[in-house]
């Protein structure tokens, strides 16, 4: 009985199997395409606008169809001749200009004034008539060349116009009606003429002058300069927005920038230098009307214009509004007032801008509010920096004032207004940290992300549609698109459909940087603030100590919380609290008392804040300054009790003692190694304190090692603690011996002999197999081989006798227990002993034996050996086998 499906079953089949007859359908139809291309004659020149290289659709062709079949290579095409006949154009426009140049300034005077006044008259007309009669003919190429003659002819009637008619008319008043005129003229011939391009560029440039030559004409004062610069910036912007053509909207774009911007500096600088308010209002409102025209072309503009356009214009606002108040108050405060101006551009987020040009002006607050900022920088950097110079002087006594103990040149009553910037600055910061959630809703439209391509497409901007149908990303498939198409029909598939919009930061990134920013700003205030107001030297000593209290606690608060973008808050905290230790740190070395009160208190912060502490990495940090300073403060101990540096050097060793305990107790905490490394750096100064001083320096040694031992009582530091004990041990023995002027080898080499040979018989114990090359080798070797090459050079009997012992028991013993290292070198070292020993008695037995009885007995010795060759051998074997069976 043949089985039927449920309907939605064979529905769902029948799709699968449609689905696959398109697909291969498709396929087809792409071969097809591509071979009936193939057998079509190559085409002479690809479509406009399409590159063959890749494949898809061309122009007007089939889906998939190259224009070429594989290995075509396009023929090399001439140079057009359009080519050169605009180069034979524009060099006989130049000749001609050089001529018309030549004959106006040069032979001038050769003619009367009346045919002078002709031959200009007919040239120029002839000059402007012809480009018409060029243009009915399509002969566009030289209707542009015989333009740009006509314009030079024009400027040039107007020189002569001067020079003949109106001689004595002021220059700068005659050229701005003339440029006016002309303007006005080429822009009547470009409209009348529109296919012509130069006309009104030539028109726009013109259009530059008339403003700015009649006010230098009238002797206008610098304001009115700057009022018709501005016009004239005016004029080019509305150009750029409504005129036609790219070349003029370019022209205009370049003249409305260079006319406005020297507008801004115009205004700026009469608002700087005013003497007074009143002073500044008149260039402010220059500045003003500047911002207004920016942000009206802003308006209109395309997105990159806007937001330069709302740049300028919160400049200029800021620079028209700030000037008033800060003309009023001394130069040192007068950064507040356009600080203020600044902060108020924030308000354009509730007005109706378009949203480009809203943008535009929070980037000029925030480039304002920077520059206030930086301004702050230097005073910083001292307050930080400038207890560094304490360092040559220590403990010379408490300065009179925080200035003095500072060190530093900056003029300090002009820095009066920077900690108030940093405390407005911080109090801003820190109001949108603690009401984020109302301003992100605010300023929500500003920040919509924008995808190319994404209008009307479903779930384009959203953030993980990439599985929502239409949205960049989604893995759709046209149907009847080629199988190598990828994405949507007509995207190649190396295109990799629409670009993702551009990655922004999270709120809670852009949160925890206004916090993080905050807790920065308010620190440079009050440390700032205390250098301006030259604060006594305790309280600045003090208020430093408790600004690092302050973000220890703020940093062990953070660290509560989850990690997201809110962590940058604590770190921030830890970072500050690190440096502002190491500059209270060096402000306290002017005085013992101070010194020992900031370490003291350091050191105590710095542990509860590891104690409190609950990540891993922070607990870290605060427990490895803790152990800094406490380090520091024994150095201190050891100061005030006079004692010279290599006597410091047993003192030092306290903390890496106490680190070494603690690192018992903390056993695999995470905070226990990097603590004890601290230590252990701690225990390198305390060895770099005692070099000076042998004797010193090899207790401090033997101290280490201790400390090293103990250490390596645990398992987990054995492996490392355990070698190092060992050689400072050495190392400490060596230099007690050296300072004791001890020059006997064996007293260096039996220290590192006799440990080492208990090392490798315990290690024998616990694996038997184990060489004994590896376990005894290095010991013997240690002491045998430097004794054995100073006994051949010692004349005594003594040495060569107890070295020959030695090594005689070390043989025996590797016999014994059939031990190779033993053996061989036990029995190496006694036969080149015995033969250092005997080698002078065979000396005086070789010169009493007639000459000939050597090589005798040397022949009679290769009879022998020659006579039992093969017994020799097999001697040698079983020496060899022998050796090889001992471990």
């Amino acid at each position: 009985m043949e089985h039927v499906p449920p309907p939605a079953e064979e529905l769902a089949r029948l799709d699968r199997e449609l689905a696959e007859l398109d697909a291969r359908r498709a396929q087809l139809l792409t071969r097809r395409a591509w071979l009936l291309a193939a057998l079509r004659p190559p085409a002479p020149t690809a479509a406009p606008g399409w590159d063959p290289s890749a494949w898809g659709a061309p122009p007007g062709g089939r889906p998939g169809a190259p224009a070429q079949p594989w290995g075509h290579v396009e023929p090399k095409q001439p140079s057009a001749p359009r080519s050169a006949q605009n180069v034979l154009l524009t060099l006989g426009g130049l000749l001609l200009t050089v001529a018309a140049i030549a004959f106006t300034l040069v032979s001038w005077g050769s003619m009367g004034i009346g045919g002078r006044s002709a031959v200009l008259a007919v040239v120029t007309l002839g000059a402007l008539t012809a480009p018409a009669v060029l243009l009915r003919r399509k002969l566009t190429a030289t209707a542009e060349v015989l333009a740009a003659l006509a314009l030079v002819l024009t400027l040039l009637d107007a020189y002569a116009v001067h020079a003949v008619a109106a001689p004595d008319t002021d220059g700068l008043g005659f050229t701005a009606v003339a440029s006016a005129v002309l303007a006005a003229l080429w822009t009547a011939y470009g409209l009348a003429l529109g296919r012509l391009r130069l006309p009104l560029p030539a028109a726009v440039v013109l259009a530059q002058w008339p403003l700015l030559f009649w006010a230098w004409a009238a002797g206008a004062p610098a304001l009115v300069v700057g009022w018709a610069l501005l016009a004239t910036a005016v004029l080019d912007g509305t150009i750029a927005l409504l005129g036609k053509g790219t070349g003029v909207r370019i022209t205009a774009c370049v003249g409305g920038s260079v006319m406005g911007f020297s507008a801004l500096l115009v205004g700026l600088t009469l608002s700087t230098t005013a003497s007074g308010p009143l002073g500044a209002v008149a260039p402010g409102a220059l500045l003003l009307t500047a911002a207004a025209a920016a942000l009206a072309g802003a308006w209109r503009a395309p997105k990159g214009f806007a937001r330069t356009g709302g740049v300028v214009a919160g400049l200029a606002a800021v620079a028209a509004v700030g000037g008033v108040p800060a003309a009023a108050v001394p130069e040192d405060w007068g950064v507040l007032a356009y600080l203020g101006a600044g902060l108020a551009l924030t308000a354009v987020v509730r007005t109706r801008l378009p949203r480009n040009a809203k943008l535009g002006v929070l980037v000029a607050s925030a480039v304002v509010v920077a520059g206030a900022l930086a301004g702050t920088v230097p005073g910083i950097a001292a307050v930080l920096l400038g207890p560094v110079t304490l360092l040559s002087d220590v403990w010379a006594g408490p300065p009179d004032g925080f200035r003095s103990a500072l060190g530093s040149t900056l003029p300090w009553t002009g820095l009066a207004a920077a900690p108030v910037v940093l405390a407005v600055s911080a109090g801003l910061l820190g109001a949108a940290y603690r009401w984020w959630p109302s301003l992100s809703r605010t300023a929500a439209p500003l920040w919509a992300r924008e995808t190319a391509g994404s209008a009307g497409v479903p779930g384009a901007g959203i953030p993980g549609a990439s599985g929502v149908p239409g949205a960049p990303g989604a893995a759709t498939h046209a149907p009847g698109a080629p199988w190598y198409a990828g994405g949507r029909a007509g995207t190649p598939w190396y295109g990799g459909g629409a670009s993702d919009a551009r990655r922004r930061p999270s709120g809670a990134a852009l949160r925890g940087a206004a916090g993080a920013g905050a807790a920065v700003l308010a620190w440079g205030a009050l440390l700032l603030g205390g250098a301006v107001l030259d604060v006594p030297y305790t309280v600045a000593v003090t208020g430093e100590t408790a600004l690092v209290a302050g973000l220890l606690a703020l940093a062990v608060r953070g660290t509560e919380r989850g990690r997201d973008g809110s962590a940058a808050v604590p770190v921030t905290a830890l970072v500050g609290a690190v440096a502002g230790a190491v500059s209270a740190g060096l402000l306290s070395l002017a005085s013992e008392g101070a010194s020992y009160a900031v370490f003291g208190a350091l050191a105590a912060l710095f542990a509860g804040a590891a104690v409190r502490a609950k990540a891993a990495v922070p607990r870290a940090v605060f427990a490895v300054a803790s152990t800094v300073w406490a380090t520091v403060l024994t150095g201190f101990a050891g100061r005030s009790l006079g004692l010279a540096p290599h006597e410091t050097a047993p003192l030092v060793l306290l903390v890496p003692a106490l680190t070494v305990l603690l690192g018992a107790r903390l056993r695999r905490n995470p905070v226990a190694l990097p603590v004890e490394l601290t230590g252990a750096l701690g225990a390198l100064v305390a060895v770099g304190l005692a070099v000076p001083d042998a004797p010193f320096l090899a207790l401090v040694l033997a101290l280490c090692g201790v400390l090293a031992a103990g250490a390596a009582v645990r398992p987990e530091r054995r492996p490392v603690a355990g070698y190092l004990a060992a050689a400072l041990f050495v190392l400490a023995t060596w230099v007690r011996l050296a300072a004791s002027e001890v020059s006997f080898p064996e007293a260096y080499t039996l220290p590192v002999t006799v440990p080492a040979l208990v090392v490798g018989f315990l290690r024998r114990r616990k694996d038997p197999e184990a060489s004994s090359w590896t376990a005894y080798g290095p010991g013997l070797a240690a002491t045998l081989l430097p004794s054995l090459a100073v006994a051949w050079t010692d004349t005594d009997w003594l040495r060569p006798l107890l070295l020959g012992g030695a090594a005689l028991v070390v043989t025996l013993l590797g016999a014994r227990h059939r031990l190779q290292a033993l053996l061989v070198l036990g029995g190496a070292v006694l036969a080149l002993d015995g033969l250092h020993e005997l080698a002078p008695y065979v000396v005086q037995v070789a010169g009493a034996l007639p000459r000939w009885l050597p090589p005798a007995l040397a022949g009679l010795l290769l009879l022998v050996v020659g006579a039992t060759y093969e017994q020799r051998l097999r001697d040698a074997r079983r020496l060899k086998d022998a050796l090889g069976r001992m471990r």
